[in-house]
């Protein structure tokens, strides 16, 4: 049983594109097709589809590369179920100056730290990924 499902679906997708997998499978949650779909739009996994076998969900998540390199150089999961982060707006992390993005999941749903501070939600940073 695993502790914390999230922070093993960005490991997954992490080590997926670290062993050069062409997709990664992992246990569905709605948080986790939040973070999928997030991922997709802004260009950091090529798609992803849930399956349900025996009564049992899974994702799979497709994995997008720029030529040798994955679209994903990394990622660190910032809110852990023993510690949880939580940030107003106007101190929502920018990361890597621009070029990365904050996953926050606020009050109106999970979105990026960008569309936080549009919106003028704060929340809870789950993950930043460069």
């Amino acid at each position: 049983m695993v502790n914390d499902p999230i922070s093993d679906f960005l490991t997954r997708i992490k080590n997926g594109y670290m062993a050069h997998k062409e997709s990664i499978m992992a246990p569905y949650s709605k948080m986790k097709e939040e973070l999928a779909r997030i991922l997709k739009v802004r260009g950091y996994i090529a798609g992803y589809k849930t399956l349900e076998e025996n009564g049992r969900k899974t994702m799979v998540v497709t994995l997008k590369y720029k030529g040798l390199t994955g679209a994903i150089e990394g990622i660190t999961r910032v809110s852990k179920p023993g510690q949880r982060i939580y940030e107003k707006t106007h101190k929502i992390p920018h990361v890597m100056t621009g070029y990365g993005m904050s996953i926050v999941s606020t009050s109106k749903g999970v979105m990026t730290d960008a569309e936080a501070r549009k919106a003028k939600l704060g929340g809870e940073v789950i993950c930043k990924i460069w």
